[in-house]
């Protein structure tokens, strides 16, 4: 990751961070989720500066829903285009400018710092002259944070989508750190990952390991729109650390680390010199490579093919050297099996103090509990905690097992846990397969211990340099991409790569006193985690607070997701709110899953509900068809459709978009497992329109949930702004007027249809 940033001075025709953070300032200034008034302007401001870079830039606008998410909404895509010498396969520039919606998020990072990363660079790249090879087509995508939508719709209807040959994604999940590159296809990665190291950027970050990761992750990218809808390979470029700030009103201009920005341009640049100029028709092929960066050397990469033969051979010299250091009574079978007592025990005991520790932390620290990330502002205090435990139980545990086991004996048992190891990832984790890379150093280690007396302290130290180059930065990684309950991996990690550093680790005199030494600096980051858990300015508390009104009972609600209520949510919940789950029965799904925890009677405020009519009610044959307009009389911001799970629609169409129905069943929503049919959030003040169809004699009625996040704002409160150790939970419904009613069509008086408002999407 570079250490420095390009300044104003830097000459026109290079990335400056500086220059790019001027465009920073102006697009992270206010939230600009979909729907809001500072939405319109930052797309306005975007265009403004294509066009000031000579660009034609244009506007795609449309219905689009996500029938995986079962998401409605109408995207507003950026769209230009430089054209290129030949008439190739084109090169996307790719990052979305909408912040996430609910928590008040300024989408500094998520992920302005793409789009100002994307604009100065092509600035950059326009200035020297250049002309492209391939064209070059820019993208600013609409409506990722609610479901990747804009992509969706340009994958769907934009008739650029077949010029493509490859899409290079610049995307955010945390406020800093260096960028990984992941790589998103359908076939194999070998070309692909031999035209990243040709382009040869300057700190590349990249490992098979990543993708493999990223897909455990409840995170999709624009990238996985191409991928899956279109079959087009993408390259994304996305920085995790901080991942506290993600999602949340903290992820401002101020908070961006400027040398992550710095990394971000630095690809942009290296993608813009290289994939210009290569022939992009020919990315496709069927082999896999497994591929990682180390220092010095940049990347490594071989293909999958090798992946059996080097485990084989390197067993086979495992068992070879073994059956030779027996023979030359270099090794001993009783030593050697004592030694698999303290590998197995100290990987054992780290792994269970580290799970349970981390449980233990939130019992002491409920608080924690808010940060829905799974990562707190002092994280990287309890990873160096549990590190710095789990080195004193290998010093104390190796040290006082047997003062007179050799260390070749000792380095059997972690050198055969490796090779179990990467048997596993040959079969089922090819990604990570270049683990055995620094196991076969230590064979070479091993047959050094063997065949010589007193190996050099100084080769046994640089033959140890894969393993550490390697292995230690996934030893925070875990933990900072997953979450502190993967301190546990963290934990693994550490032993592993202890084992595979005993040659030099188990020379040491005292280790003792190195026990001691690591117990006491676990101590130390404990305590220095203990003193910065508490929240302030710079360590917010998230929390939260809704008004749900009923309409139909005309009951209302103070209404929290929050599990320990603070000074703020008190004022409305009280001391002994209720279970909110005995009182509202509906509520509208979030990322992690996340309900409404406490809830408490509020006197009922004059909130204008939806006008609701009925176009059309007709049965034919059975079945059931409904057609309603529901036109929000304020400024709504999202509207939630929910029926029993029981409930079988034999259609359903929103706004012109039908939802998918089930294969065997032909049945619109099919096996639900929550009340939640779909999602609309609103943008130009649109009513939506239902069309559905179930059985005649079906009991089961629709309910809607309108939505603004307008509480904090509303005439109607009086509600005081959050103090500044505290801010909006992201992920959530939050700061937000929930008003509930139920559609009953044998209820509601047939009207005359006005025009579909389906017919007015259309394409600038």
């Amino acid at each position: 990751m570079p250490s420095e940033i390009s300044d104003l001075n830097t000459p026109e025709t290079e990335f400056s961070t500086e220059r790019a953070l001027t465009h920073l300032k102006v697009i992270s200034e206010k939230p600009h989720y979909i729907g809001s008034p500072a939405h319109q302007e930052v797309r306005e401001y975007l265009v403004s500066q294509l066009e000031l870079l000579g660009l034609e830039a244009h506007i795609q606008e449309g219905y689009t829903l996500n029938k995986k998410w079962n998401v409605l909404a109408k995207p507003k895509n950026i769209l230009a285009r430089i054209a290129g010498k030949e008439k190739g396969k084109a090169l996307m520039l790719l990052a979305h400018y909408d912040s996430a919606p609910h928590s008040k998020s300024y989408g500094a990072s998520d992920a302005g710092s793409g789009v100002v990363a994307i604009l100065e660079g092509v600035r950059a790249y326009l200035a020297s002259g250049q002309i492209p090879q391939n064209d070059i087509i820019i993208l600013f995508s609409d409506a990722e944070e609610i479901g990747l939508m804009g992509a969706k719709l340009f994958v769907e209807e934009h008739p650029w989508v077949s010029d493509i040959g490859v899409v290079v994604n610049f995307e955010a999940r945390g406020s800093g750190g260096p960028s990984n590159m992941i790589l998103e296809t359908n076939q194999g990665n070998a070309t692909l990952v031999r035209e990243f190291i040709k382009a040869n950027p300057s700190h590349p970050v990249a490992s098979s390991l990543m993708y493999s990761v990223y897909k455990m992750l409840p995170n999709d990218t624009d990238s996985t729109i191409f991928r899956e809808l279109a079959d087009i390979d993408s390259y994304f470029f996305a920085f995790i650390d901080d991942h506290y700030h993600y999602h949340t009103a903290a992820d401002t201009f101020e908070n961006l680390d400027r040398n992550t920005l710095e990394h971000q341009g630095s690809y942009v640049m290296a993608i813009l010199s290289h994939f210009t100029t290569i022939d992009l028709n020919n990315l496709k092929e069927e082999d896999d490579s497994v591929y990682f960066n180390v220092p010095f050397i940049k990347m490594v990469s071989y293909p999958f093919s090798w992946i059996i033969p080097m485990l084989l051979l390197s067993i086979i010299v495992f068992i070879s050297l073994i059956l030779y250091g027996i023979s030359n009574g270099k090794l001993q079978r009783k030593e050697i099996y004592k030694g698999f007592i303290p590998f197995f025990s100290t990987l054992v005991l780290s792994g269970l103090i580290a799970y349970f520790g981390w449980k233990l932390i939130l019992k002491v620290y409920p608080g924690y509990t808010e940060i829905l990330h799974g990562f707190t502002y002092n994280g990287h205090l309890y990873i160096a905690t549990f590190v710095a435990l789990t080195l004193a139980i290998c010093f104390r545990l190796y040290g006082s097992f047997n003062r007179k086991e050799r260390p070749v004996n000792l380095f059997i048992a972690p050198l055969f846990f490796w090779l179990i190891l990467c048997t596993l990832l040959a079969i089922y984790l090819q990604g990570a397969a270049y683990f055995i890379i620094p196991v076969i150093f230590g064979l070479f280690m091993l047959f050094l211990m063997i065949r010589l007396k007193e190996p050099s302290p100084l080769l046994m130290l640089i033959l140890s340099v894969p393993a550490i180059f390697i292995f230690v930065p996934l030893i925070q990684f875990f933990p900072v991409g997953l979450g502190l309950g993967m301190l546990v991996a963290s934990a693994v990690f550490t032993v592993l790569l202890f084992g595979l550093l005993i040659p030099i680790l188990a020379s040491f005199k005292k280790k003792k006193g190195f026990s001691y030494l690591f117990f006491l600096t676990a101590i130390g980051c404990f305590l220095s985690a203990h003193f910065t858990s508490d929240f302030n300015e710079e360590r917010q508390k998230p929390n939260s607070l809704v008004y749900f009104q009923d309409v139909d009972s005309q009951q209302s609600f103070w209404v929290t997701y929050d599990q320990t209520l603070d000074d703020w949510t008190q004022n409305y919940l009280g001391e002994e709110p209720l279970n909110a789950g005995d009182l509202i029965s509906n509520v509208a799904e979030s990322k992690y899953g996340t309900g409404f925890s406490f809830a408490v009677a509020s006197p009922e405020k004059e909130i204008p509900a939806p006008e609701i009519v009925l176009l059309q009610d007709t049965i034919h044959n059975e079945i059931r068809t409904v057609k309603v307009l529901i036109t929000p009389q304020r400024n709504v911001n999202r509207i939630a459709l929910f029926a029993d799970k029981e409930a079988v629609f034999k259609n359903f169409v929103v706004n012109g978009q039908s939802v998918p129905k089930h294969q065997s069943t032909g049945n619109a929503f099919e096996n639900r497992f929550t009340n939640t049919l779909l999602n609309f959030y609103v943008s130009d003040g649109d009513p939506l329109e239902l069309e559905y169809s179930v059985h005649a004699d079906s009991k089961y009625p629709l309910i809607i949930q309108e939505m603004s996040f307008d509480l904090l704002e509303h005439q109607q409160f009086t509600i005081p702004e959050r103090s500044k150790n505290k801010l909006p939970k992201p992920f959530i419904t939050n700061d937000a007027i929930i008003l509930q009613k139920t559609i009953d069509p044998d209820a509601m008086n047939l009207i005359i249809q006005p025009k579909n408002i389906s017919d007015t999407d259309e394409t600038d």
